[in-house]
């Protein structure tokens, strides 16, 4: 069978396909894997049940089940829920935004796979511009969503060293330069992988920087705030018409109905939401549905602030602490967990590469993700690329317990081999 280019860009090996089959290879399986791969959020029950009340009240209103399973929205998305994210907004952060500013997406993933093909790829004049990202790693899902393939221009980060097994990357804006070739600037806020924050200076130059170069910014908050706030630094949420924020209700407990935010100039969500039509007619309507009075209460904003953060908060503390103990000695270094759900680990001089340490850990029950995924734009030849692993804390205390323990262990055997 003969595929268009197209396709057979999916016959190769893509990061974000290869996590997702790992993890439904070890849900399914027989042995029982101790799962710190992946990014599903932590059930929480205190939320669990907010979705649950809201469920019922659905289904005790007469015609509403039927309405919220039976009709297509627009393609823009569910029009209460849209209205009640922009009085939202207005009211937190005093964003200058209506309806007319605000999309839904099938999830983020949907999201950026518009956005990224919107102003990358092939221009007029035969003119081909790049997506820039002025820090790497970043978020293994954004790779291989390019029509056109290698659409990321990326730049390396700054290390900096907190203490001495604590670091932290920052933009080197010495590097970040926004040329003809670039189409739009992208980061995440906090970052995944690395639970990277960035601070309202580098953001208010990045707005400084696009805006002169007349390219959209993109702020992936996927864990950001106002909700779900799994950020644990006081930083500004900033939006401008310049600017395209990018949210998401996964991370608040629905990843399962795929529900994005796109806040964005009115000319961008007119062609986002005309590309929903295109792809898949509308948006998921249940993740709307279940959210709408949380958000037009304002209660998603203090769920978020006083349950979501707290909860996660903890669970980076008890984690960073086990494994501050357990790599005593080793050539280790953690990024500051800033938010997000995720531990980032740099093996510094590793022997072998954190692909290799994967399979390892894979069959000792331990599931991480390697980090060489996460550069997308970059070049291969920083042996940084290969000497960090993403290790997730969502999951129950117990599981992550062991499975640093586990992780630990492998790290000192493959430098007592070496030695």
């Amino acid at each position: 069978m003969e595929f268009s280019n197209f396709g057979e860009r999916f016959r190769g090996r893509i990061g974000i396909g290869e996590l997702m089959d790992d993890l439904g290879r070890a849900l399914d399986g027989d042995r029982p894997m101790l799962m710190l791969g992946g990014g599903n959020p932590s059930h929480i029950p205190a939320v669990q049940a907010l979705f649950r009340k809201r469920m019922e009240e659905i289904l005790a209103q007469p015609g509403e089940f039927e309405r919220t399973i039976g009709d297509y929205d627009t393609p823009q998305g569910c029009r209460r829920f849209i209205e009640a994210l922009a009085q939202l907004f207005r009211k937190e952060f005093g964003w200058d935004i209506g309806p007319q500013n605000i999309a839904l997406t099938n999830g983020s993933q949907n999201s950026f796979f518009f956005l990224f093909n919107l102003f990358a790829g092939r221009h007029a004049g035969r003119r081909r511009k790049r997506i820039l990202l002025p820090l790497t790693p970043e978020y293994i899902g954004y790779a291989d969503v390019g029509l056109e393939g290698d659409i990321f221009r990326a730049v390396r980060p700054e290390i900096v060293r907190l203490d001495e097994s604590v670091f932290k990357y920052r933009v080197d804006f010495r590097h970040v330069s926004i040329g003809a070739d670039i189409g739009a600037v992208c980061v995440s806020r906090p970052t995944n992988p690395t639970g990277n924050v960035l601070a309202d200076e580098e953001i208010d130059e990045l707005r400084r920087r696009t805006a002169r170069a007349g390219v959209p910014l993109i702020l992936d908050n996927a864990y950001g705030t106002p909700f779900p706030n799994i950020i644990y630094e006081d930083v500004r949420p900033v939006w401008d018409p310049n600017t395209i924020v990018c949210m998401s209700l996964s991370k608040f407990g629905l990843p399962a109905l795929r529900t994005g935010i796109v806040v964005a100039a009115p000319e961008i969500i007119r062609v986002i939401s005309r590309m929903t039509a295109v792809m898949s007619l509308a948006p998921v309507s249940l993740g709307a549905a279940l959210a709408l009075e949380l958000a037009r209460s304002g209660e998603i904003v203090r769920v978020s602030r006083e349950i979501i953060r707290p909860f996660y908060e903890r669970k980076a503390r008890r984690a960073l602490a086990q494994l501050k103990a357990e790599m005593a000695g080793l050539p280790f270094a953690v990024h500051k967990p800033e938010g997000a759900l995720f531990l980032w680990l740099w093996f510094e001089g590793l022997p072998i590469r954190c692909e290799e340490l994967y399979e390892r850990l894979k069959a000792r029950g331990v599931l991480v993700v390697p980090g060489h995924y996460f550069f997308p734009g970059g070049r291969d030849d920083w042996p940084h690329c290969h000497e960090c692993i993403r290790v997730t804390y969502a999951q129950d205390d117990a599981v992550v317990e062991r499975g640093l323990a586990i992780i630990a262990d492998e790290v000192r055997k493959v430098w007592q081999r070496r030695a």
